[in-house]
């Protein structure tokens, strides 16, 4: 038998956190994620079946849903991105995908992305340096896709300072390397 062991991506048996003074950034491996996509002709039956599997109307144009133990979020017209604690949702899409039947598409999208958190008073100084979005107007519980590094990304604004950057897990190196070089540039 295979001795295996998982690894993040950014290739360690534990998360990645760098600190600095006032920002924390943390590489977050342990959330599940699936997409959903309404069929044609079937979005309304769509959306009826993800929100009585989720608890709450799945979220509009650039916002999110918090739906304990799911995070929702709008990615494009009649799509969206559900995450959901790795350990007791592995499975997530295969769930997803039972509670929606045939009126919508799901895909498994864990091992797609990475995510990176920010967290602290100094995270939209970092982000200003990577990317176009104005962070600091951007509300709790909203979302925007935008470039960093080159690199096509979900920027999701969980609270009052705290982002969450989802982009390329194939490019993961590249992307933590831009965030903590624009942080030791800020700050």
């Amino acid at each position: 038998m295979h001795d295996m062991t998982a690894l993040t991506a950014l290739g360690g048996a534990s998360a990645q956190v760098d600190t600095f003074d006032g920002l924390e950034i943390s590489e977050c491996p342990d959330w599940a994620l699936a997409s959903l996509a309404g069929r044609l002709g079937q979005e309304a039956g769509s959306a009826k079946a993800a929100q009585a599997y989720l608890g709450k109307p799945l979220p509009d144009v650039g916002t999110c849903t918090a739906a304990t133990p799911f995070y929702v979020f709008w990615t494009g017209p009649d799509q969206w991105m559900i995450e959901a604690p790795h350990d007791s949702h592995e499975d997530l899409a295969a769930q997803v995908k039972a509670a929606v039947l045939d009126t919508s598409s799901v895909t498994e999208q864990t091992d797609g992305w990475v995510r990176f958190d920010l967290a602290g008073p100094r995270c939209h100084d970092v982000l200003e340096l990577l990317c176009n979005a104005d962070t600091r107007s951007m509300a709790a519980h909203t979302t925007t896709r935008t470039r960093m590094e080159h690199l096509g990304c979900f920027l999701i604004c969980r609270a009052v300072g705290h982002f969450s950057v989802l982009g390329p897990r194939s490019s993961a190196g590249s992307l933590h390397h831009a965030l903590i070089t624009a942080a030791r540039s800020a700050i």
